[in-house]
This record gives structure tokens, C-alpha cells and sequence, in this order.
């Protein structure tokens, strides 16, 4: 890499606890499912219009809403990093022993996401969210995701604290080394994270540039090919796969 050139950046990764039905002992990013309570509209909302984000990730706006509120809500719940702030777009700092007892609230099922907001006087921030990707199971899958990617950098001051009910570890990553390991067969990457790690780990410039550059989402729709026996994974032509 030449003298000065920004260093790759790393990614929050977390490792599936192996008696998980889905996806077991993969290693997948922070995320989950969009709950009912994703979608209350009295929820606080700082940034794009909902529609901006309907429009790259195929959606209409109400559920494009509850994708990012879900987005924020299972980051914070799985890591303790919080893309919620005053309505100003100032970014809360979730720390001290009574975010501590929130946040176990939460995942515990004791509070709801939007109860928490309106507790701390906060909103969601949605302009610290860039919608990235759109991937769709194949559809020969019995279990069918039709999922949603975002990416966002850490908020200064926050730090990242797994909750190890939902995943074994959770670290750090560089998405290059993450990849050489799936290569080697040291870990389980799913499709789309394998594709999503070899975007991040061919970007150019600072990562602040790169998610503020323009960004064309097209679904992606893989097909499971069976030739003499033996099945695989197709990703349609033209979508960069590193494995």
C-alpha cells in the first residue's frame, strides 16, 4: 500500500452460536429480523426521507422506515452501538450503568426499541446509515430473506460490547483477512457477506468517501445449480464473488 494511503477498513463481525438453526457458526454482521415495533411511527427520525431509502432497496417508504429502525435496533441490541441521537443529529453515547440495564431491558424482551427512544429523548439517526446492498435467497430455498444490507462508521466515543447471547465472539475485522480465512476453510462466510466483505476490501480512499459516493442497488438473486449429483451456488453474472 503506498506511504499515506488510508488504511483497509475493518468491519464488525460476529460468529453464530453453533446451536443456532439458521446460519449456525457463520460469521455474519450485526442484523436481524424487522420486528412490529420497527414499524411505530412515533418513532423519531433524523436524515433522508424514508422514500430516499425506499428507492435504493426496493421497498415502500413505510417499510424502508422499519428496515432502518431495525437496522439501529438490532446493531444496538448485538453490539451496544447506537446510531440514535437528540433530534439535532448529535449522537448519543450509550454508556454508564443505567444504559447498561436499557440496554439488558431490551434484549431481555423487558423494553421495547421505541420506549427506549422516547426514555433517552432520542431519534433514530438515519443519516449515519447508507443503504449498501439488497441480496434474495434462492428460490428454491424452504427458508426465504429477502435482506437488506446498510453500512455505517462507528460513532465517535462508542464502543462495541457483544452480546454473546445472540453470537460466540464478536471482533473487529479486516474484510481481506476475513475472506482468506473462508478461503482456507478456518470459518463459515455466508454469499452475501463474502460479497459485501470483498466490496469493503477493495475500496479506495477513506471509508467516509466511500459511503458517501453515489450507490446503484440492484437485487441480487443467486440460483442453486444441480449437475450430476452435485449443487451449487450460481450469483449471476457481473456480481464480484472473492471465494
Amino acid at each position: 500500500m503506498p506511504s499515506g494511503a488510508p488504511a483497509p477498513p475493518e468491519v464488525l463481525m460476529l460468529k453464530r452460536p453453533g446451536t443456532m438453526r439458521f446460519a449456525a457458526g457463520a460469521y455474519v454482521f450485526p442484523g436481524g429480523r424487522v420486528d412490529e415495533a420497527d414499524a411505530d411511527s412515533g418513532i423519531g427520525w433524523h436524515g433522508p426521507p424514508p422514500e430516499e431509502f425506499g428507492e435504493k432497496l426496493g421497498a415502500p417508504p413505510e417499510l424502508a422506515r422499519a428496515l432502518v429502525v431495525a437496522a439501529v435496533r438490532e446493531t444496538c441490541e448485538e453490539s451496544g452501538v447506537l446510531l440514535a441521537g437528540t433530534p439535532d443529529g448529535t449522537v448519543a453515547e450509550p454508556s454508564g450503568p443505567s444504559w447498561d440495564a436499557d440496554r439488558a431491558a431490551l434484549n431481555a424482551g423487558e423494553l421495547a426499541f421505541p420506549d427506549l427512544l422516547a426514555k433517552r429523548g432520542l431519534v433514530v439517526l438515519a443519516d449515519r446509515l447508507t443503504a449498501w446492498g439488497r441480496w434474495i435467497t434462492p428460490e428454491a430455498e424452504p427458508r426465504r430473506f429477502d435482506a437488506r444490507f446498510f453500512a455505517a462508521v462507528l460513532p465517535a466515543g462508542q464502543l462495541v460490547d457483544g452480546n454473546l447471547a445472540e453470537a460466540d465472539q464478536i471482533a473487529w475485522v479486516d474484510p481481506a483477512d476475513a475472506l482468506a480465512a473462508a478461503k482456507a476453510g478456518e470459518i463459515t462466510l455466508l454469499p452475501p457477506t463474502a460479497a459485501i466483505l470483498g466490496e469493503f476490501a477493495g475500496l479506495t480512499g477513506s471509508l467516509s468517501e466511500a459511503l458517501a459516493r453515489p450507490r446503484t442497488i440492484k437485487p441480487v438473486q443467486p440460483r442453486i445449480v444441480v449437475d450430476d449429483g452435485h449443487a451449487w451456488l450460481e450469483v449471476p453474472e457481473g456480481v464480484p464473488y472473492p471465494l
